[in-house]
């Protein structure tokens, strides 16, 4: 076997590890590890290297690519300030629980600790957004360094991350131990039994159970399910949960916290149970303090974090609820569930319909009558990939999930211009598999888009069949609603107006601006059908507000003070127009 040079034994042990692609952008100490993976490459490795424009890219298309495989996705920044880049998007990553490893590169390792330029610590930096961070400083270090990343990268999972001296990826490599590099099979996590006859108990005591379903609920849709039919439960949900529960779902109540709809709410506080399923849910004054609170979890820590805990279970959520079914007594009464049930409907029916009613007429077009629309459109296996902001609102509202769709967003860490760059890597996810490509659409703003617009230019070099509908208000939607709600009026908060389907056409993207409401099927249609990039522009009105659930009085002090300021500033006539966009927001009997 010929010599290896550490560069060319890291991508190695990747390769081994699952890795197809390292999403990053080359420069000086990088080289080398680039280099190996273009040699890796030509010699047939099924390795390859995507050039984004900017390493917070790289992160987000890394964390894309391995939440939707669940094989290893690698990201990389050459030294100083290419990896520094990359913090924003390792912290989506780690905090979304994906295994991605992180190669930051470094200046010459005798000028670490001079003050050298470019000098930066990355083995320190990363440590809050990694669950390993480490800097291989010698060759004999690298293998058993590299091997530790990866099985902390698959074992957390979560951001590995190795700090690599140029010079170092130079040396000549120390023979490396075989090594199983692949996830192993993940434990069976069954609750103790004295956890699942206390909460049995529970459950048969209460008369009126509400479960509220998170993440934790993947691979067990079909049991939560039964579960709620046997004790006859409204199934309310988080936004990462409602992917997993939500589809064949008779049982379904929507969502609360800030972008809820429907019942939920109603279902948690009128309940005299909840029941939360792998939920670490952050809103505490969403989840009702005066209700008996039972939590199932994989993480003990998270037990209690944010509710009461009157019952606590440690335990993956699927294997809790196979041992709880046959422990419970079947309810008779369905009157809290057809209450919530019927206030769902009539909370759906009524705001859907007036969104979609004579809208073809309504100008600027309605941001909810666009979501429902692109989601009627969209294939039934697509991945949607979703800006943090107003974007998000809309598709925790109106894309409908399904057994086959998946919905990626920065939903813990709260990123702005993360839907391009996940759609990268969402688009990479089943290239070279030898399957058709699963249709990828990024719900941007155009806040989002225009903080990292260079990824369309990723999109053209590769020719990723992307399709970025763009819900362009020309402001900071959410930012702007904040503001509101705290008393004061909008400030800092638009942007000028700015033809995003021009700028995407002049880089080679299938694009059309959409200004008429009777237009969008017809354009959302085509850019769909097209067969590489497209981008379809929605003007949509920028003073549609989202309301959520539950409303304080607070807030609405906040409103009013807000609307009273921008009329003694002499916006009387904003006032009244985003008066006139959200009059159809108000329930009508």
């Amino acid at each position: 076997m010929a010599h290896q040079n550490v560069a060319e034994q890291l991508v190695a042990q990747i390769i081994a590890a699952g890795a197809r692609h390292v999403y990053g952008i080359v420069g000086d100490s990088l080289n080398p590890v680039v280099d190996a993976i273009r040699r890796a490459a030509k010699d047939g490795a099924d390795i390859s290297w995507v050039q984004v424009r900017h390493e917070e890219s790289a992160a987000f298309a890394a964390a894309a690519e391995a939440e939707l495989t669940g094989r290893l996705a690698v990201c990389a920044g050459s030294c100083g300030p290419g990896n520094l880049h990359l913090i924003n998007g390792l912290y989506d990553a780690n905090r979304s629980r994906v295994p991605v490893l992180a190669i930051a590169s470094h200046i010459p390792s005798p000028q670490i600790g001079t003050g050298f330029f470019q000098e930066t610590h990355p083995d320190r930096l990363f440590t809050e957004c990694s669950v390993f961070s480490e800097m291989i400083s010698t060759a004999v270090q690298a293998p058993r360094v590299i091997r530790s990343a990866i099985h902390h990268a698959y074992g957390a999972p979560g951001v590995a991350v190795l700090t690599l001296p140029g010079d170092i990826a130079e040396l000549e490599a120390a023979p490396v131990v075989p090594d199983v590099l692949t996830p192993p099979e993940p434990p069976r996590v069954v609750p103790h039994e004295d956890a699942l006859e206390r909460l049995a108990a529970a459950i048969d005591d209460a008369k009126k159970v509400t479960i509220f379903a998170g993440a934790g609920v993947r691979d067990a849709h079909d049991e939560v399910i039964a579960l709620a039919e046997r004790i006859q439960a409204p199934v309310g949900h988080t936004l990462r949960g409602k992917e997993w529960i939500q589809y064949d779902n008779p049982f379904d109540v929507g969502m609360t916290g800030l972008l809820g709809y429907g019942a939920c709410q109603a279902a948690l506080d009128g309940a005299d149970l909840v029941l939360m399923l792998g939920t670490d849910f952050p809103y505490d004054q969403f989840l009702p303090s005066h209700v008996v609170t039972a939590q199932v979890d994989l993480e003990p820590t998270r037990l209690g974090r944010r509710t009461r805990k009157d019952v606590a279970v440690v335990g993956d959520v699927g294997e809790t609820v196979r041992a709880l079914l046959p422990r419970v007594h079947r309810k008779r009464s369905h009157r809290f569930l057809d209450q919530m049930l019927q206030k769902h409907e009539r909370a759906m029916s009524g705001v859907v319909g007036a969104y979609t009613k004579d809208v073809e007429h309504h100008t600027p077009i309605h941001p909810e009558f666009a979501a429902v629309v692109l989601d009627e459109e969209a294939p039934e296996d697509a991945v949607f990939t979703v800006d943090t902001g107003m974007c998000n609102v809309w598709a925790a509202r109106y894309v409908t999930p399904g057994p086959r769709r998946r919905v990626i967003g920065s939903f813990l860490h709260g990123s702005m211009a993360n839907a391009v760059p996940h759609a990268i890597g969402a688009a990479y996810a089943d290239r070279d598999l030898g399957r058709p490509s699963r249709p990828v659409i990024a719900l941007a703003g155009d806040g989002g888009l225009s903080m990292l617009l260079g990824e369309l230019i990723t999109l053209v070099q590769y020719d990723l069949p992307v399709k970025v509908v763009l819900f362009d208000n020309a402001t900071l939607g959410m930012v702007r609603l904040e503001m509101l709600v705290d008393g004061l009026p909008s400030f800092g908060t638009d942007s000028p107006t700015v033809d995003y389907a021009g700028v995407a056409r002049s880089l080679g993207i299938h694009a059309e601006r959409v200004e008429d409401p009777g237009r969008v099927r017809d354009a959302l249609r085509e850019a769909l059908a097209h067969d590489g990039p497209a981008l379809v522009d929605l003007v949509t009105d920028p003073r549609a507000l989202s309301l959520p659930p539950k409303i304080t009085r607070a807030q609405v002090a906040g409103f009013t003070a807000a609307m009273s300021k921008e009329i003694l500033g002499g916006g009387m006539g904003e006032v009244m127009a985003m008066a006139r966009s959200n009059l159809r927001n108000v329930p009508r009997p």
